[in-house]
């Protein structure tokens, strides 16, 4: 967060620039590129969403032109790299309170170059009180929309795009912040809004809702009540009051009345009976914080009580709270969860948003943009431009954070592709991909922070290294190292900050991080060079194979993925024995695995179920270039398609580490197929089909894969999916079941998580499952 002082009329952001810490221009990221706005104002908080076009760079490969026999050279390299610029499309919400709106209009004003709209969606109940200002500043004529539609729509564009948007609030657990893994269908659900009053809303579909109730007693009353109760002012210093009180100084308990619990009725003693009982008959003064704990519990005990009758009588269990009354407070949070869990004896929740404050904004943009079809497209949040749940993040904010005065920022990239479930997911409602939790895990976690800040270094280096020509690479990798080295910091205090926190967010941080400073591909000579070395040994481990018995290649082929999956250059141990030596290869690695029986060993199961009839479609995710995929993943697909299999082969969109994406395996494969007959006719007759997953991530989300990809699985019937890597078969998918039957595998390459596992380094994991009939 950075702390922002006192508005003012100066120009050129002068203001603005003397109240915050961060530069503005790192707040209003992009603003010369800002397409289109909206803005929700509310009592204090005024919520900025504008679109921009985003210019960043992407590493391309593309095949030589051959004009004849390959050379020495072509086999070095068997594709060219080329840095491109590429444009892609962002959404920023910015966050801040009324006090400071005029100057930050005023820097909007002065940076606005390309904005391609003379309209700005405006909602909330400050839109009339500022249109004014708003029209003479931006010289942007304000829309009005109507409040209850835009939050809707906002709500429905979070859950959809943000796997984990809604927690759950638990007082004593630590952290007391529980996410939940969103339905793919997020329909119905209830929606309480808790501003001055309280408004319940049922949603049933993208753009069909109703008030179905609501209540006079919400926040306003808590507001006014408290000023007049305690001459407080302000809502956050009444709320910081209430977390300080004793509410039973000034409410009737049960036992107050019985003497202990009543056992007629099965109330405990400690339930308040009557609100400010005790101040009736009591002489003494009561004091503020006890006054202001009181009164919180009263009002968020009514509106529990109410949400749970509502969610009772239309058959909801899915009940979002929002609206100014919560704004991420924890005091308020946990009385509300209390309320729901009591009167509805824990048969509903209480389900809070990471991002409720932005939802009336995020829905004004989207109806001023529905031209542009926004909910066509998938969205994901960039963790490097976000600030994070309740974040005091380093680098907005050194000192310690306030939670006025401060500018909260969210960011969501527009992706390439849409992205759905993997149709052969069980149960996509129960779906988690990620192991181990380690917001939850406070041993893991520290481990894992420190692994990730340990490696900085390297990452450092290879990211300078892979742009040898560029003048200033040394300076944006040090930036590079600050942001993510800050983010880091933050997730050891607060590792909520952006959902659960696992190894795949980690990762998937980091890769944000390195866009962010135009390092797309660090890695892109490294697979280059790998991927030519391996091509040279592919007919040889072929031929190898095919003079094997039956038996025997099935063994050695499972043993040549194993291998491959060696070569991963985002394990430190791997990536110290490849840089100290050059000549460690295929062999090398085979005589680094485990011997059987492996850690865990199914492999006699599926080598009895390779006895039986093929499979109809093998969907195979893919891991690392080089020796992975074309000395492991190839001949196995190979195999597959020799007994009648058809394959889907699906490689990242785009880059993340040394893992392969769909563009270099397409020259990979054109490569292989010049020199394989079998992968040749397959490619030829579409029996071996290579497909993008819409990830750039070193990990596997099979509830977020490209439209394309789950359309062929359909189409083709697929009835086997192999997962290989530490990444996608360990760290994410090790528990995932499927409706059909999977490989997961991989080789253990960091000695810590071995060890949780109880093996060693190198140890294989080798998971074969067949679904419960």
């Amino acid at each position: 967060m950075a702390e922002c002082g006192a508005s003012g009329s100066g120009s050129s952001g002068d203001s603005l620039d003397k109240s915050i810490t961060l530069p503005p221009d790192e707040i209003f990221r992009n603003l010369e590129n800002a397409k289109r706005f909206a803005i929700d104002i509310g009592g204090s908080l005024t919520k900025l969403a504008y679109y921009s076009t985003v210019q960043h760079k992407v590493a391309k490969v593309r095949s030589f032109d051959h004009s004849g026999k390959d050379t020495e050279q072509d086999q070095e390299s068997p594709y060219e790299i080329s840095v491109q610029e590429e444009i892609t499309a962002r959404l920023h919400f910015i966050k801040f309170e009324n006090t400071y709106i005029e100057a930050c209009l005023d820097f909007i004003k002065d940076h606005l170059v390309n904005t391609e709209t003379k309209v700005i969606q405006a909602t909330g109940g400050g839109a009339y009180k500022f249109k004014d200002l708003i029209e003479e500043k931006l010289q942007l004529k304000v829309d009005k929309e109507d409040v209850m539609t835009c939050l809707i729509k906002g709500c429905n564009f979070v859950l959809k795009n943000i796997p984990h948007e809604a927690f759950m609030y638990q007082k004593d657990a630590d952290p007391e912040f529980r996410f939940q893994t969103n339905h793919p269908n997020i329909f119905p659900y209830l929606l309480v809004n808790i501003g001055s009053g309280v408004s319940i809303v049922k949603v049933e579909t993208e753009d069909k809702f109703e008030w179905i109730g609501g209540s006079s007693i919400g926040g306003g009353t808590f507001w006014g009540l408290g000023a007049l109760l305690t001459k407080t002012k302000k809502f956050d210093e009444l709320l910081q009051l209430a977390s300080k009180g004793q509410h039973t100084n000034v409410d009737m308990l049960v036992q107050d009345i019985y003497g202990g619990a009543c056992q007629t009725l099965g109330l405990s003693g400690t339930l308040i009976a009557s609100s400010f009982g005790k101040s009736a008959t009591a002489e003494q003064e009561f004091s503020k914080e006890d006054m202001a704990k009181s009164l919180l519990h009263m009002i968020s005990n009514d509106i529990g009580q109410l949400a749970c009758l509502y969610a009772k009588l239309h058959h909801l269990d899915r009940v979002y709270f929002g609206g100014f009354f919560i704004r991420g407070h924890p005091v308020t949070m946990r009385t509300i969860t209390y309320s729901i869990n009591f009167f509805s004896k824990g048969e509903v929740q209480a389900l809070f948003l990471r991002h409720e404050g932005y939802l009336g904004a995020i829905g004004a943009f989207l109806r001023g943009a529905e031209q542009d079809n926004p909910n066509q497209y998938s969205w994901g949040e960039n963790y490097a431009g976000s600030s994070g749940l309740m974040s005091s993040s380093p680098e907005l904010c050194p000192a310690q954070r306030a939670r006025s005065g401060t500018f909260d920022l969210l960011e969501m990239d527009r992706l390439a592709r849409p992205l759905v479930d993997l149709p052969l997911l069980l149960d996509p409602s129960s779906y988690v991909p990620d192991t181990v939790d380690l917001t939850q895990d406070p041993q893991a976690r520290k481990y894992w922070l420190d692994c990730f800040e340990e490696a900085l270094d390297g990452v450092v280096k290879r990211a300078v290294a892979s742009q040898p020509d560029s003048i200033d690479a040394a300076e944006r990798a040090e930036k590079f190292r600050q942001k993510y080295w800050n983010k880091l910091q933050t997730l050891r205090h607060q590792p909520f900050a952006y959902g659960t926190l696992t190894v795949r967010s980690l990762l998937d941080t980091r890769e944000h991080c390195l866009n962010e400073f135009s390092f797309p591909d660090p890695y892109s000579k490294v697979k280059q060079k790998e991927n030519g070395a391996a091509l040279k040994c592919f007919l040889r481990v072929v031929q190898a194979l095919d003079a094997l018995g039956w038996e025997e290649r099935q063994l050695v082929l499972v043993e040549g993925l194993l291998a491959g999956n060696v070569f991963d250059w985002g394990a430190k141990a791997i990536s110290n024995v490849l840089e100290s030596d050059p000549q460690f290869g295929f062999e090398e690695a085979k005589r680094k695995l485990q011997a059987r029986p492996w850690l865990v060993d199914s492999y006699d199961e599926w080598l009895q179920r390779l006895k039986g009839p093929p499979h109809k479609c093998a969907l195979i995710f893919a891991d690392n270039s080089g020796v992975d995929i074309i000395l492991g993943v190839f001949p196995f697909v190979r195999e597959l398609l020799c007994r009648g299999t058809e394959v889907i082969l699906a490689c990242n969109s785009g880059p993340a580490l040394n893992d392969v994406t769909y563009s270099e395996s397409l020259l990979v494969a054109e490569r292989i197929a010049a020199m394989d007959p079998t992968i040749h006719s397959a490619l030829g007759e579409e029996r071996l089909l290579l497909v993008q997953t819409g990830s750039s991530s070193p990990c596997l989300d099979l509830s977020r894969l490209d439209k394309g990809l789950a359309a062929l699985v359909r189409e083709h019937g697929a009835d086997l999916v192999v997962i290989e890597g530490m990444g996608r078969a360990i760290h994410t998918n090790y528990h995932a079941t499927l409706r059909c039957e999977s490989l997961k595998l991989a080789v253990i390459k960091n000695s810590w998580l071995a060890d949780r596992l109880g093996g060693q380094l190198f140890s294989v994991i080798f998971k074969y499952e067949v679904p419960a009939l």
